[in-house]
């Protein structure tokens, strides 16, 4: 029996050290070990296999565990005490993390400590579900886009001279989305423990990517050449003999908008918001209809299942498609994404089935994922250097407020499947002719608007 035991441990112990080798391989290749890209990598899956074990100890309690009216009720509540806050900090977030361009690993490793902090305490209080748990769960997410928005903008500063900054976001993501899957099977046997056990798991993944964040390269809190990105519309004036100049002092209050880096990124950024808002939508309108109306005769739990798992595989696609787009063209890339998904919703609101419920699911999780991916291929090539962290900042705050909306929408509609992906069709449809409209105007530019700077 010692013998046994003893060889049972050290073929695990080779599997293990094996498997870590296989992992370490991958994520340091073609200079990303060099250059530190490796080390984000690994970060990154650690911050989604945490995030993960929340989302399932919440789903359990405020979802599965009650009945589908109260569950609304308390999804419903746990949106507006949530994400209604969220909502108004959001804006803040990037700016406030622009003026740390010093202390980016700090802010990744505070992300972390903070929500280690915070599952620990929901560990003890959700058993109960009371509303206790809800600002706890506001700070959870607070700290998770946070931790979003600095990781977007530190990608580029580690970026290896063999790798486009959309391969290298596709590496980032595509870890982040395996790192997700294991984290479900893991936080679904820890929950059969105790409905606390996943957040204490969440826990201890977190206090271990506190002390990773501060293992990244010192290259991260290097600001060396970046500006902030002015987010006003251009301002100009004539001068004598014809033509224009920037006024460089203060402009006037103006309406707020993304105009100064550039039409193709401000194209890119509509499409991704109506995108966004799409993946928001689905994410709380089926998990609802799914429940009360399953598709196709099938359990309720199948059937949530079968969209899931092909929303998991459509971000992993679109990721894996990520690593082979070509850096030209990325506004018909997202245009034609906006496209196919339109398409497919308004099919499932006209062919209502398993089929394509499935299909739309699968194809908004693809959609969304190479269509962000160009979008960052938009903002390295359209935005200089000097604001690039601060634009990639700022979009990446917009895509949560519109997943924000999305999901809000989802709460308050009827649980009617063809009417529910009927609004969405159209929501997207209106996004596709105005993102159309101006493809059109624009053209498939070669020669980017520099944008103003402050």
């Amino acid at each position: 029996m010692v013998r046994t035991a003893s060889a049972a441990g050290l073929g695990t112990g080779k599997l293990v050290h094996g498997t870590g080798r296989r992992i370490r391989r991958a994520t340091s290749a073609e200079g990303a070990g060099e250059s530190g890209l490796a080390k984000l990598i690994e970060l990154h899956a650690l911050n989604s296999f945490g995030d993960m074990l929340i989302t399932i100890a919440l789903a359990s309690t405020i979802f599965f565990s009650v009945p589908t009216g109260q569950a609304r009720g308390r999804v419903a509540l746990y949106l507006l005490i949530t994400m209604a806050p969220f909502a108004l900090l959001a804006p803040v977030i990037g700016p406030l993390l622009d003026r740390l361009p010093h202390g980016r690993r700090a802010a990744m490793a505070m992300s972390m400590l903070a929500r280690a902090v915070l599952a620990w305490t929901m560990a003890g209080v959700i058993a109960g579900g009371g509303i206790a748990l809800y600002p706890e769960a506001l700070g959870v997410l607070v700290a998770s886009k946070a931790y979003g928005v600095v990781r977007s903008v530190v990608v580029p500063r580690l970026l290896p001279h063999r790798l486009s900054l959309v391969k290298a976001n596709s590496r980032v993501t595509l870890a982040g989305l395996l790192a997700t899957g294991v984290a479900a099977a893991v936080g679904g046997l820890l929950h059969l423990i105790g409905p606390g056990w996943p957040l204490r798991g969440a826990f201890l993944v977190f206090v271990v990517g506190t002390l990773m964040a501060f293992h990244l390269p010192h290259t991260v809190d290097s600001a060396k050449g970046e500006q902030r990105a002015v987010l006003h519309a251009e301002v100009s004036t004539e001068v004598p003999g014809g033509g224009s100049h920037l006024i460089h002092h203060k402009p006037p209050k103006v309406k707020a908008s993304l105009r100064t880096v550039g039409p193709s990124v401000v194209l890119a950024l509509r499409a991704m918001a109506g995108m966004k808002w799409l993946v928001g939508f689905l994410v709380f309108f089926l998990a609802f209809l799914l429940r009360t109306d399953p598709i196709g005769g099938l359990r309720p739990t199948l059937a949530l299942g079968l969209v899931a798992l092909a929303a998991g595989t459509g971000n992993a696609l679109g990721s894996v498609l990520g690593s082979w787009l070509r850096t030209r063209g990325p506004e018909a890339t997202v245009t034609a994404m906006l496209l196919l998904a339109t398409c497919v919703t308004a099919a499932a609101a006209l062919w209502y089935g398993v089929v394509t419920v499935v299909l739309v699911a699968g194809v908004s999780g693809m959609a969304a994922s190479l269509g962000k991916l160009a979008l960052d291929a938009l903002i390295q090539r359209d935005v200089p250097e000097a604001v690039r962290t601060s634009a990639f900042a700022r979009s990446e705050t917009l895509m949560q407020l519109s997943w924000v909306g999305g999901g809000g929408i989802g709460i308050v509609l009827p649980l009617n499947g063809v009417l529910g992906l009927s609004i969405a069709a159209s929501v997207v449809g209106l996004v596709l002719l105005w993102t159309a409209r101006s493809l059109l105007r624009l053209g498939l530019r070669r020669h980017p608007t520099a944008p103003r700077v402050a």
